[in-house]
């Protein structure tokens, strides 16, 4: 009898339904029944590629909590069950197109239902197959290369990998700072044990207790069970604090504690529990800056920066570069066409001076496989002259944060004609998600999305 494949199933409903029942008599269902405050720094679930989304009896105030368990849960495909077809305009209509390859209104036909999520479970697997680097393998390539800089990281890391000291890895934006954060951890003696990333970034203060401590059962309205937070989910492993100078003061002082003493309470609960976890952050921002500027505290600098490593820039390694960019394309082919980068791409890639970092380069080798049509990538097609500098002449006064504003930009335009204008695939080519996708949409004012549109998705949505 062949292994029953994993399926999500994901339901505001109280109660299981009848199409829940007859999957799982061919599926190894995972349940997940949202609970608030939701658990937005959920880890995905293993081996999972496909989900089921039960709206067939979400409350109003249910569907925003809703869209950030998609994204938590983060699975190639979803399939949505509606009691009829969403009226346009709705919380629900939104979720479906931006989250569903496929819906169904009840009642629903379980074969048909069955075929189509095995056929989405294929073209996960096909997909995963087919791009030649595992999905985590694009930032780990950040790593590679022969120059002495690199070298000198790489060095670095394995020393650092071997104690139980806290490591502070800094460096610009795009050097690949959560790659040499999961290199420690996996040359580590705690390999064995959990990885647990914490984006800072995208941490609200209203949540930082429950999400970073956990909570107990009956701690406030909604906590109907108790539920570990990140920091004790991290015992035994290791703890990324990922753009922790993005913390303001008031949630720099709640992790305090826990740096000094190794240990946490739950929201809710009086007693004290010791946390085992091997602690990472990553910084865009020098922290000493920030602290003489009175935005971060000194004392939990001191907890954090033990160890320090800062990556160097991509303009610091200009000898990777041509071997890390012919790498990155016949990765980003897909199993499509590959074709090569001409001795003058090459040398303006070399030339570059290379603001948005490993991003960049990404994102200009995606846009030269996109736009060439002879038989080799020339500099244009990168968006480049054969010197190295950006074709547009009026760069020569751009700052650096409008140098990654158009990076920005270029990024969206390409991943959006890659993947034929779907957003989930567009936001797939850049690893971001979905939302951060549509953010940057709506900050550069780009994309398929009309006006009307994103004044929709602002509005608390009904049934449809």
């Amino acid at each position: 009898m062949m292994e029953k494949r994993p399926l999500v199933w994901l339901s505001a409903a109280h109660r299981y339904s009848n199409v829940r029942t007859a999957l799982g008599s061919r599926w190894d269902l995972l349940d997940y029944n949202p609970e608030k405050p939701v658990p937005i720094l959920l880890s995905p679930p293993r081996a999972a590629k496909v989900g089921v989304l039960d709206l067939t009896r979400p409350a109003a105030d249910d569907l925003p909590w809703l869209e950030q368990w998609l994204e938590a849960l983060s699975l190639s495909y979803w399939v949505g069950i509606v009691p009829h077809r969403p009226v346009t305009g709705t919380r629900t209509a939104q979720l479906i197109t931006r989250y569903c390859s496929d819906f169904h209104t009840l009642p629903v036909n379980h074969e048909r239902i069955d075929t189509v999520l095995g056929h989405l479970w294929g073209m996960a697997s096909i997909r995963e197959s087919s791009g030649g680097l595992p999905r985590d393998d694009y930032q780990s390539l950040v790593l590679e290369g022969n120059s002495l800089a690199i070298r000198q990281v790489r060095s670095l890391l394995r020393r650092f990998s071997v104690t139980g000291e806290p490591v502070l890895i800094t460096g610009e934006s795009g050097t690949g700072k959560d790659a040499a954060a999961r290199f420690i951890h996996e040359h580590s003696t705690r390999a064995a044990g959990p990885l647990v990333t914490v984006n800072c970034a995208a941490l609200p203060d209203s949540l930082t207790q429950s999400e970073l401590f956990g909570y107990e059962k009956g701690a406030f309205t909604h906590a109907l069970s108790a539920h570990p937070g990140r920091l004790e989910q991290a015992n035994g492993g290791s703890l990324i604090l990922a753009s922790i100078d993005e913390l303001n003061l008031e949630q720099q002082s709640a992790i305090l504690r826990f740096l000094q003493e190794g240990q946490i309470e739950r929201l809710g609960g009086s007693e004290p529990i010791r946390i085992d976890s091997r602690i990472i952050t990553t910084t865009s921002q020098p922290l000493t800056d920030l602290i003489s500027e009175g935005q971060f505290r000194s004392d939990v600098y001191y907890r954090l920066g033990g160890l320090e490593v800062k990556l160097p820039p991509l303009k610091e390694r200009r000898e990777d570069i041509p071997a890390l960019a012919e790498t990155l394309l016949a990765a980003s082919a897909l199993g499509g066409e590959q074709k090569p980068l001409s001795e003058a791409a090459i040398k303006s890639l070399v030339n570059h001076s290379w603001p948005g970092n490993f991003r960049e380069l990404q994102n200009r080798l995606r846009q030269g496989l996109l736009l060439c049509d002879q038989d080799a990538i020339e500099p244009d097609d990168l968006g480049l002259s054969p010197a190295g500098l950006t074709t547009d002449a009026t760069t020569s006064n751009l700052s650096l944060e409008e140098f990654r504003a158009r990076a920005d930009r270029q990024a969206l335009s390409c991943s959006l004609a890659l993947a034929h204008h779907n957003i989930s695939a567009a936001a797939r080519i850049l690893k971001i998600s979905r939302v951060s996708f549509y953010r940057l949409m709506d900050k550069y004012n780009t994309g398929p999305q009309s006006g009307q549109d994103r004044q929709g998705q602002h509005q608390k949505g009904d049934l449809p």
